[in-house]
């Protein structure tokens, strides 16, 4: 069966996807269609980009209600859905907290008391109002900042798999990066697509040869799958690691788990429940794999004595080692 690999940089991402169908061309222009809705919508929930509506919000609805696209209002409400279903370990508004830390530009670092507490108070998904009639956006104080980054990519994803779905692909694997696949159908074979989860190991160092460098090998058919982890951007104070993704409960990097794994139909919630389950880590990780049905799940973390590495599991089978 003919196939199309196509690739294009986005969100701070390599995103790449391979497309099986009948007609070469086709599968082609729907790729493409594809990979421009991702732009698109990186154009739009940027925080980085000064003329993305993220950054429209972030200069002005703290002084007035700020009028936003019906795309991005639903996205918001159902952002604010998921932050308090989980309690704020995902929380759309953490970008004070990860400017405090110094991830937003660079590796990381250790803010001072005084700079932490003001951006922890700026913090909160209780302090964006939405008024559902006029489609608005309003902050409750001064300071707060949204960073839709784990949620955006996998928005991103789900969109992309709709248009390649209304242009009549039935066959298809998407991803973004290491942290968010998107799987269409199946294989041309009839077989469920496999997405790897890589063992941690030391940066910089190359993984180990064939499955002994696998934590877990997941099967897809029209579902996604997202992997948040500690590492990545991160530094070292005292020999303890601080990892990019910030609780915003305490203000502080995660420290409860080094990787979580969510599988669900939808990319946007897998990539945000990720994000949550490393946040809440094992004392949270039996509610949140209550919030959706058939939600599959995957926390390791570092045991607390004798050293190692232990894996909890509801749906995702590991691999032996």
């Amino acid at each position: 069966m003919p196939h199309v690999a196509l690739a294009r940089n986005a969100m701070a991402t390599r995103f790449e996807m391979i497309l099986h169908g009948a007609d070469e061309s086709r599968l082609r222009a729907a790729g493409e269609e594809a990979l421009a809705e991702i732009e698109r919508i990186e154009a739009q929930l940027s925080f980085y980009r000064p003329t993305s509506e993220v950054s429209r919000l972030n200069a002005h609805a703290a002084d007035a209600p700020v009028r936003v696209d019906p795309e991005l209002f639903r996205l918001l409400r159902h952002a604010l859905q998921l932050a308090r279903e989980t309690g704020g370990a995902f929380d759309l508004t953490v970008a004070p907290l990860m400017r405090a830390w110094g991830f937003t530009r660079s590796t990381g670092q250790c803010p001072d008391p005084r700079t932490l507490a003001e951006a922890k108070a700026c913090t909160g998904w209780r302090n964006v109002e939405l008024d559902e009639r006029e489609s608005t956006v309003r902050f409750a104080r001064p300071g707060v900042m949204l960073d839709l980054g784990a949620l955006g990519k996998g928005h991103a994803l789900g969109r992309a798999a709709e248009i390649l779905r209304e242009d009549g692909v039935t066959s298809a694997l998407i991803h973004g990066g290491t942290s968010t696949a998107c799987a269409i159908g199946s294989t041309p074979d009839g077989e469920p697509w496999k997405v790897a989860i890589e063992r941690p190991r030391p940066p910089g160092t190359p993984p180990p040869a064939g499955p002994a460098g696998l934590l877990a090998t997941v099967p897809l058919r029209d579902e996604s799958l997202s992997v948040s982890a500690v590492w990545g951007k991160s530094f070292t104070v005292d020999a303890r690691v601080f990892g990019h993704v910030i609780d915003p409960r305490t203000g502080e990097p995660a420290q409860g788990a080094l990787l979580a794994a969510v599988a669900l139909p939808s990319a946007a919630e897998t990539d945000a429940f990720s994000t949550a389950l490393l946040t809440a880590g094992p004392q949270g990780h039996d509610a949140l794999a209550a919030l959706r049905p058939g939600m599959k799940t995957l926390l390791l973390t570092e045991c607390r004595s004798g050293g190692g590495l232990a894996v909890a599991s509801k749906g995702i089978e590991t691999s032996p080692g």
